[in-house]
């Protein structure tokens, strides 16, 4: 029966941008009695300098998702960006709260500290009792998290992800690895030849419809200022559009994704990777979904268990083992700086400007698209930010800020803990750091570039070898406890003093004329 107008409303249910998830959202929705509640805010695209498309994924996303839940017949109460929206998140929830009266609102856990710690208050503010549900979406419940974890001194992923495989059975054959191997990492970091990618085929394309239009209109109108580009838009906006986009990659590039997925190349956007991860994070995916495709590939020869293992790792292991760590580790998390680093982040991560051919490569796909693959991450923008000696918490906002599938629990530990070893080891058992020589390894950025990975002191030196000795020397006394940085350390003791000199006033050099 329809409810009457003066029956009051049972729950409101809050949906925030990173919880699209059909299936579990509307389940235990009354369409009658309950309302969903969902909000665009100017405050949630502006708490960093967030990239336009990165605004649009969610916006759209968002509005696709309103429309399926209204012409399914549940009730929404939805804001758009306008003279409202211009209030917080919070005030906006506030203010129906307090108008609506219901029962109760249920919550379920964001995906960022902040808005955890702000939502709840605001309801209660508005005189409502608040539940806060966990995030069914995810494979380990943040109490199952705290359980393995208990106990252990060092939380290793290695760890976690076996206890993954044993619990829910995929990859895993009468209690024992299928395959025989726990991790194909070692087969996993071949680099491209000298033809390069090859016949990589690009990602599935999905053209804006008239919603995603429109909010890309409003992004170039109130995000004008904002850095990057929506030009080029096309991201999956729907379940529907996600799963079309699971297939693709299965069937396209995971063959291949296991032993190129570390592999760079000028000009190279996607490779052979699957861009799902910005649907994984909305909801849009559901990781079961990506898991048993990619599972049912190798079971029918159309894909080998490097590949598939490694692609399994990356959402079984360690998408669930970094969300356990930022749960466990906030609030004070957010403020670790192991090492002390404290410059700015250069201008040129805003613009990609800079004769460095591996960062403007990166930065500038990076603006174009929102998008770079883990190992430019981590290996090209993360690492020159460690070498360099750029406070956490800079890069941190940066990387939240830059990139379309970026929602804090995913990116921060990702970003402090792996790329700029500011937790001192509670993800990485050792810093990520290496010279130029590694990028001319696994990339042929050095080919095109004016200066020389080989050098570190002289003049033309490639600067990501100069900092690499500089950070070493800078930072031997927090690591030479460390028995995985032993090697590094020792050889850093195999340069005579004089070179030693050349290097530290050189990379004085570049932290100077680098600059903020």
């Amino acid at each position: 029966m329809p409810r009457r107008a003066d029956e009051p409303i049972r729950d409101v249910i809050v949906l925030l941008g990173d919880q699209l998830d059909d299936v579990r959202m509307t389940e235990s929705i009354d369409a009658e009695r309950d309302i969903i509640w969902m909000a665009e805010s100017v405050s949630e695209a502006t708490h960093v300098w967030s990239h336009k498309a990165r605004i649009a994924l969610f916006l759209s996303a968002m509005r696709h998702f309103r429309d399926r839940l209204t012409n399914a017949g549940y009730r929404v109460r939805y804001h758009e960006l306008g003279a409202d929206a211009d209030q917080s998140l919070e005030a906006l929830l506030e203010d129906d709260v307090r108008e609506l009266r219901p029962r109760r609102v249920l919550l379920t856990s964001p995906g960022e500290w902040r808005l955890l710690d702000s939502l709840p208050k605001a309801c209660e503010r508005a005189g409502a009792e608040v539940h806060i549900r966990p995030d069914a979406r995810f494979l380990c419940g943040l109490d199952e998290f705290d359980e393995w974890a208990a106990g252990r001194n060092v939380l290793v992923h290695e760890h976690f992800y076996r206890a993954m495989r044993k619990r829910t059975g995929w990859l895993m054959e009468a209690g024992a690895p299928l395959g025989g191997e726990w991790n194909y990492d070692a087969e996993n970091r071949e680099a491209l030849g000298p033809e390069g990618p090859g016949d990589a085929p690009p990602p599935l394309r999905f053209a804006p419809d008239e919603t995603t239009r429109g909010v890309l209109n409003l992004v170039e109108q109130r995000f004008g200022d904002h850095p990057g580009s929506v030009r080029s838009f096309d991201w999956p906006v729907t379940p529907q559009q996600a799963k079309r986009a699971l297939s693709d990659f299965v069937e396209h590039r995971l063959r291949r994704f296991g032993p190129y997925q570390d592999a760079q190349w000028m000009g190279m956007t996607y490779g052979y990777h699957s861009r799902l991860s910005s649907s994984l994070n909305l909801g849009l995916l559901d990781p079961r979904d990506a898991i048993e495709a990619a599972v049912d590939a190798h079971h029918h020869g159309a894909a080998p268990i490097s590949s598939v293992e490694g692609f399994v790792r990356q959402i079984l292991g360690w998408r669930e083992y970094v969300r356990g760590i930022y749960w466990r580790a906030m609030p004070g998390y957010a403020d670790e700086n192991h090492l002390g680093a404290d410059l700015p982040l250069p201008g040129f991560y805003w613009t990609g400007e800079t004769d460095m051919e591996c960062l403007r490569d990166v930065i500038g796909q990076t603006l174009r698209h929102g998008y770079a693959h883990h190992i430019q991450r981590l290996m090209v923008t993360g690492l020159f930010a460690l070498l360099l000696g750029v406070e956490p918490a800079r890069v941190h906002e940066w990387y939240l800020a830059i990139y379309v599938d970026a929602v804090e629990w995913v990116e921060m530990p990702n970003t402090l803990g792996m790329s700029q070893y500011a937790d001192g080891g509670l993800m990485a058992s050792k810093p990520y750091c290496a010279s130029g020589k590694y990028l001319q390894r696994m990339s042929n950025y050095c080919d095109h570039c004016r200066f020389d990975p080989q050098r570190r002191a002289e003049e033309g030196a490639c600067p990501f070898s100069t900092l690499y000795w500089d950070f070493l020397a800078r930072n031997q006394g927090a690591l030479s406890d460390n028995p995985r940085m032993a090697l590094q350390l020792r050889n850093l003791k195999r340069i005579g003093e004089d070179e030693m000199r050349a290097i530290r006033r050189r990379a004085e050099r570049l932290k100077a004329s680098i600059g903020g």
